[in-house]
C-alpha cells in the first residue's frame, strides 16, 4: 500500500485550505450527531419517555468525562501540529509517542474512578428513582468505554495535526452507521434495553479507533516511530500536558456547569428531563459544525505559527471567525422554526407537554447562535497558539454564569431559567475570549519579530 504524507497548510489560500479542512471534520461531526440522534430516537420511539431519560439524564456528566478526554487528545496534538509545521519531524514523532503514552495512563486512571463513582454521580445528580437503574446501566457502560474513546480521539487528533481530515472522517462515518446497526440489534434483536444502546457505542468508538491505528501503520510514514523517537522525554512530556490536561480541564469545567444546569432541570420532574434530553441531541447536531470551524482554523494557525507566519495566522482567524458567524444564521433559521418538527425525531406526537417543552429550550439558544461560533473558533484558537490554560478559565467563566443563572433562578423561573443559561454562560465566555484572543496573538508576533530581529544581528 503507497505511503501517505501530509502536506502543511502553511502556503496557498487560505479560505481555501480551511474550507477544504473544513469539510470532512463537519460531514464527520454531522454523522456523529446523526448516530446521536438515531439512537436517541431508537431508545425514545422503542423504549419510551423514561428510558429516554434514563440515557439523558447524565449527559452533561458524560460530557464532562469524554470531553477531558477529547481535550486532552486535542492538546497532545497542538505540538504535534506546531512541529509539523515548522519541518521538525523527529520532534513530532516524540510528541506522537509522549502523547500516546500519557493517554493510555489516562485512560486507565480515568476508568477505574468513574467506574466506582458511577452510583454517587448519578445520586448527585438528583437522578429520578423511577430511571435510575437504567440510568445506572447506561453510564456505567459507557464509562468501561472510556479506552475506546480515547483511542480514537487521540489517533484522529494526531492525523488533523498533519493536515489530513479525511480519514478521521472515513472512520467515523462507519463508525456511527455501525453504531446504529448495533442499536437496532441490541435494543430490538436482544432486547438489551439502554444498556444495549450503551454497548453498542463503545464498540463502535473501539472499532473507530482500531482501524485509525491500522491506517496509521500502513500508510502515513510520517508517523511512523523509530527507535530514536520512542524516548520519554521529561520536558517533552510536561509540555505535553501543559497543553493537554488545561484543554482536558476546560470542556470538564463547562461541563460541571452543565451538570448543575442538568441537576437543576432533572429537579422539574420527569418531563423536563426528556424534554431537555431532546432538545439536547438537535442543540448538539446543529452546533456541530462550529466545531469544525473551529479546529480547522486552530490546526491551520498552529501549524503556521510552527512555520512563524503570523500574517496567515491573522488572516486565518478572521476567515474562520467570518465562516462561523455565517453558519449562525442558518442554525437559528434551523432551531427557532423547526425545533418542536425536529423533536418528533424522539417523541410521539402524544406527548404535547414534552415537545412544547423541548421546542421552547431550542427556540431560546438559537437566537444567540452567532455567539456561540464566535467562542467556539476564539477558544479553539487560544489552545490551538499554545495558551491553554487561558482557554480553560473561559470555560471557568462559562461554568460560573450556567451555575449563577440555574441555581439562581430556576426555583423562581423554571424550565425557562434553564432555556437562558447557556446564552449567558457564551456571553460572559466571549466578553473574555475575543480580546484574549486578540492579546495572545500580538504576543506571538512581538515574539517572532524579536526572534527574527535577533537572528539577523
Amino acid at each position: 500500500m503507497p505511503k501517505t504524507v501530509s502536506k502543511p497548510m502553511t502556503e496557498g489560500n487560505i479560505l481555501k485550505e480551511i474550507i477544504i479542512f473544513s469539510l470532512p471534520l463537519i460531514l464527520g461531526n454531522l454523522f456523529q450527531q446523526a448516530y446521536n440522534l438515531v439512537d436517541t430516537s431508537i431508545v425514545g420511539k422503542t423504549l419510551g419517555s423514561n428510558a429516554l431519560a434514563s440515557v439523558g439524564v447524565s449527559s452533561s456528566v458524560q460530557f464532562l468525562v469524554l470531553g477531558f478526554c477529547m481535550g486532552v487528545a486535542i492538546g497532545f496534538a497542538i505540538p504535534v501540529a506546531t512541529k509539523f509545521g515548522s519541518g521538525d519531524l523527529h520532534a513530532m514523532r516524540q510528541y506522537v509517542y509522549i502523547g500516546g503514552v500519557l493517554t493510555a495512563i489516562i485512560a486507565a486512571v480515568l476508568t477505574v474512578s468513574t467506574v466506582v463513582l458511577c452510583p454517587s454521580i448519578l445520586h448527585l445528580l438528583d437522578t429520578p428513582t423511577e430511571i435510575y437503574p437504567d440510568a445506572y446501566r447506561y453510564l456505567v457502560t459507557i464509562f468501561a468505554g472510556i479506552p475506546c474513546s480515547l483511542l480514537y480521539n487521540y489517533l484522529s487528533g494526531i492525523l488533523r495535526a498533519i493536515g489530513d481530515s479525511k480519514t478521521p472522517f472515513m472512520f467515523l462515518a462507519f463508525s456511527a452507521t455501525l453504531n446504529i446497526f448495533l442499536d437496532l440489534f441490541c435494543i430490538i434483536v436482544l432486547d438489551l434495553g439502554c444498556f444495549g444502546a450503551a454497548i453498542a457505542t463503545i464498540i463502535s468508538q473501539g472499532v473507530s479507533g482500531l482501524l485509525c491505528l491500522i491506517l496509521i501503520l500502513r500508510k502515513f510514514e510520517v508517523l511512523h516511530l523509530r527507535k530514536e523517537d520512542r524516548v520519554f522525554d521529561h520536558d517533552m512530556a510536561k509540555h505535553a500536558l501543559n497543553m493537554g490536561v488545561p484543554m482536558g480541564l476546560q470542556y470538564s469545567i463547562t461541563a460541571i456547569g452543565s451538570m448543575v444546569m442538568q441537576t437543576s432541570n432533572n429537579s422539574l420532574g420527569t418531563l423536563y428531563v426528556s424534554a431537555y434530553a431532546a432538545g439536547l441531541k438537535i442543540k448538539q447536531f446543529v452546533m456541530s459544525p462550529f466545531d469544525a470551524f473551529a479546529t480547522a482554523t486552530a490546526t491551520f494557525c498552529s501549524q503556521n505559527y510552527g512555520a512563524e507566519k503570523t500574517d496567515r495566522i491573522k488572516e486565518g482567524i478572521k476567515i474562520g471567525l467570518g465562516i462561523a458567524v455565517g453558519y449562525s444564521v442558518i442554525a437559528t433559521i434551523i432551531m427557532v422554526f423547526f425545533g418542536r418538527s425536529l423533536s418528533l425525531l424522539f417523541l410521539d406526537e402524544s406527548n404535547t407537554q414534552i415537545l412544547d417543552a423541548a421546542a421552547k429550550y431550542l427556540k431560546y439558544i438559537g437566537l444567540f447562535y452567532s455567539l456561540l461560533g464566535i467562542l467556539n473558533v476564539s477558544r479553539q484558537v487560544i489552545q490551538g497558539l499554545g495558551w491553554s490554560r487561558r482557554a480553560m478559565l473561559s470555560g471557568a467563566i462559562e461554568m460560573v454564569a450556567r451555575i449563577i443563572v440555574c441555581a439562581g433562578f430556576t426555583g423562581t423561573f423554571g424550565f425557562t431559567a434553564i432555556c437562558c443559561a447557556d446564552q449567558v454562560a457564551w456571553i460572559a465566555a466571549d466578553l473574555y475570549c475575543v480580546p484574549t484572543l486578540i492579546s495572545c496573538v500580538k504576543h506571538i508576533e512581538q515574539s517572532i519579530a524579536i526572534s527574527h530581529a535577533s537572528a539577523i544581528e
